[in-house]
C-alpha cells in the first residue's frame, strides 16, 4: 500500500507545497494519511467479513454502480497509464539518456504488463518490500540529511490555509495514498489468504504501517522543498520538476545523493505502475463476472 499509493504526483504535490508554503501543510499530510487509513480499514473489514472485494460490494448495489465505476476506471486507466509510464521513463532517461523517453516508457509498460500477467504475488510482495526500503533510504534519508528543525516543523500540525492555498491542501489530502488503489486492497488480502474477523487486528496493523510509511515519504518531500527551495522563488511543477529537483539536490548535497534521489524517484514511479496493475480489477476475474 505504501509503495503503490505514493507516486510521483504525490511527491511533487508535497514538494511544491513545501516550496511555496514551508511547513504550513504538515497537518494536511497527517490528515490525508489518517483519512486513507480509515477508508481502507473499512474496505479491509468488508472483505474479511464477506469474502468479497469492494467492487463486488458496489456491484450488489445495482448495475448503475458498476457502470459508473467502469466508466471512471476506463478514463483513469488511460490517464494514469500514460502518466505513470512517462514518469517512470523520465527517471530512467535522466539516469541513462542513451535511450529516448518514449523507449523507456515502452520498456516499462511491457515490463509492468509481463509482471502483472505472471500473477506471482509472492514475487510482487518481495520486490515491493525491497523498493519500499529504497524509497525510505532515498526520500527519508534526503530529508534527514537536510537537518530540518523539528520544533519548527511541528508548528505545521496546526491547520492553516494561507490565501490561495486551498487546492494545494486538497491535493495533498486527496492524493496521499492514492484513490483507486484503495479498491486493490481486497485483492491483496485474498492473495494473502486472510479471511474472517480473526484477521482484523493484523489487517489494522498492516494498514497502520503502510500509512505511517506513506506519511513519512510525503512529509520527507515537503521537508526537501522547504529546506532547499522555500523563499528562493523557484517553483517546480509536474514530473519534470522532480528532474530539476535532482539537479538542485546534486548541487547542494553532492552527486552521490543526486543518484540516490533519482533511484528513489524511479522506485516511487515503478511501484505505482506495478502495484496498481497487480491490484487492479482489470487484472482480476472479478471484472468478467460483472
Amino acid at each position: 500500500m505504501a509503495a503503490t499509493g505514493v507516486g510521483v504526483g504525490d511527491l511533487v504535490a508535497a514538494l511544491v507545497a513545501g516550496t511555496l508554503y514551508g511547513n504550513v501543510f504538515v497537518w494536511a499530510i497527517v490528515m490525508g494519511a489518517l483519512l486513507k487509513y480509515i477508508l481502507n480499514e473499512g474496505i479491509g473489514r468488508w472483505y474479511l467479513a464477506t469474502g468479497q472485494t469492494i467492487l463486488q460490494g458496489w456491484h450488489s448495489l445495482g448495475k448503475w454502480a458498476t457502470g459508473y465505476f467502469g466508466i471512471y476506471l476506463v478514463i483513469l486507466g488511460f490517464a494514469f497509464g500514460a502518466a505513470v509510464t512517462s514518469a517512470t521513463a523520465l527517471a530512467t532517461t535522466t539516469m541513462f539518456p542513451a535511450l529516448p523517453l518514449w523507449s523507456w516508457a515502452v520498456i516499462h509498460s511491457l515490463a509492468g504488463f509481463l509482471l502483472v500477467w505472471s500473477g506471482h504475488y509472492r514475487l510482487f510482495e518481495q520486490v515491493m518490500i525491497v523498493l519500499v526500503g529504497v524509497m525510505f533510504v532515498t526520500e527519508v534519508g534526503s530529508a534527514a540529511i537536510l537537518f530540518p528543525n523539528l520544533a519548527e516543523l511541528s508548528l505545521g500540525l496546526v491547520p492553516r490555509l494561507p490565501d490561495g492555498s486551498l487546492f494545494y491542501a486538497l491535493g495533498l489530502i486527496g492524493g496521499i495514498g492514492a484513490t483507486v488503489t484503495l479498491a486493490a486492497y481486497g485483492y491483496w488480502l485474498r492473495e494473502k489468504g486472510w479471511k474472517g474477523s480473526s484477521w482484523i487486528p493484523m489487517m489494522r496493523l498492516d494498514l497502520t504501517v503502510a500509512y505511517t510509511m506513506t506519511g513519512l515519504f510525503t512529509l520527507s518531500l515537503l521537508v526537501v522543498g522547504m529546506e532547499l527551495l522555500f523563499g528562493t522563488g523557484i517553483i517546480l511543477e509536474g514530473d519534470k520538476g522532480m528532474v530539476e529537483l535532482t539537479r538542485i539536490v546534486g548541487k547542494e548535497l553532492g552527486e552521490a545523493v543526486r543518484w540516490l534521489f533519482l533511484i528513489g524517484f524511479w522506485s516511487a514511479s515503478f511501484t505505482s505502475l506495478w502495484g496498481r496493475g497487480t491490484g487492479s480489477p482489470t487484472s482480476s476475474p472479478t471484472l468478467s463476472a460483472f
